[in-house]
Order: structure tokens, then C-alpha cells, then sequence
């Protein structure tokens, strides 16, 4: 037996990220959900009135 000893290497592909957590709405609670659900609607309302010039 010789002495030297060769690693044979494979080439694989990159592995993938894992992406970067995001903003997402099945992990909010449901009070948050209603909470944001309230932002939104109140938002909304907001516009609307500053449009039509009640406020």
C-alpha cells in the first residue's frame, strides 16, 4: 500500500437559504389579526372621509 491517500471530492450544488422570515399572517394570533383587521378598517374609514370632506 502507498502512502498517499487522495480525498476524491464531489462538486454539489450550493445549498439552499432558508429565506428570511417575513411578515406573515397564519403566524399573527388571532387578536393580532383582529387588531390589524381595526388599523386597516379605521385607515380605510379615514380616506374615505377625508375624500368625501367630513373631516
Amino acid at each position: 500500500m502507498s502512502g498517499s491517500h487522495h480525498h476524491h471530492r464531489h462538486d454539489h450544488a450550493p445549498r439552499a437559504r432558508t429565506a428570511a422570515p417575513t411578515l406573515s399572517l397564519l403566524r399573527l394570533s388571532a387578536g393580532q389579526r383582529l387588531a390589524g383587521v381595526g388599523v386597516v378598517l379605521v385607515v380605510l374609514w379615514a380616506a374615505i372621509l377625508s375624500v368625501i370632506g367630513w373631516a
